[in-house]
């Protein structure tokens, strides 16, 4: 069964390479880079270690991950952060569950795993923490974590149509999922501090209440 990885990345000099360096058997996979218009050498280190770079001019997570999984030809997709706090190392036990037809869509839960000292700032605990006690409260999902490390049947994410081209990506995804009845599971996985300082998203202010908007926003609009 084929595998794509799809890494959204931008401005991942730092990290991109250590990122596709730990990925298991990856000439076994197809790997994908999606870049979103970085101007230093996230492409050309891509590029060096085998990966399929795919241009996206139009800004956006979500719309880096739609477009990632439009070029994939792989039965399974597998979404990975580019900064180097995922633990690639693991994607053969997110694929498992997969594999043996326990699951159309399994969870990275970083909760249920090991969270090393400063890779998860308070807000982004507090974060989690909140939304996924919406999902078990409205959707009677009992789930831990949103984290964006996942593993998902090609084929069904892209009968979901999702519309969410900005952070509410990875909530659209698992809303939807909780409405079509999808089988999700949860494994723990290990969770770094990023490489290259703070994250865009996360290590700002803007980010993190557009972040937070987004997620909440999402999940209220498909609880309905």
């Amino acid at each position: 069964m084929k595998i794509s990885i799809i890494i959204p990345a931008f401005n991942e000099e730092d990290s991109i390479g250590h990122v596709l360096d730990r990925i298991p058997k990856k000439d076994t996979y197809e790997v994908i880079v999606v870049d979103g218009g970085s101007e230093d050498q996230t492409v050309g280190i891509a590029e060096a270690n085998g990966a399929r770079v795919i241009h996206e001019s139009r800004r956006g997570y979500g719309r880096a991950c739609a477009t990632g999984l439009e070029e994939a030809t792989g039965k399974i997709a597998v979404f990975l952060d580019a900064d180097g706090a995922d633990d690639p190392t693991q994607i053969p036990e997110l694929i498992a569950p997969l594999f043996d037809d326990q699951a159309d869509l399994v969870l990275g839960s970083r909760i249920a795993g090991g969270i090393d000292p400063g890779a998860m700032r308070w807000h982004q605990y507090f974060g989690n923490w909140l939304a996924a006690g919406l999902f078990r409260r409205l959707y009677n999902l009992p789930i831990t974590d949103l984290s964006p490390f996942r593993a998902v049947n090609r084929d069904k994410l892209l009968s979901l149509k999702m519309q969410e081209m900005t952070y509410g990506w990875p909530t659209e995804m698992i809303a939807k999922a909780a409405r079509h009845n999808w089988r999700i599971k949860e494994i723990p996985v290990n969770y770094f501090p990023r490489y290259g300082g703070q994250s865009k998203i996360s290590g700002t202010i803007k980010g993190t209440i557009l972040a937070t908007y987004y997620i909440l926003s999402t999940i209220f609009q498909y609880a309905r």
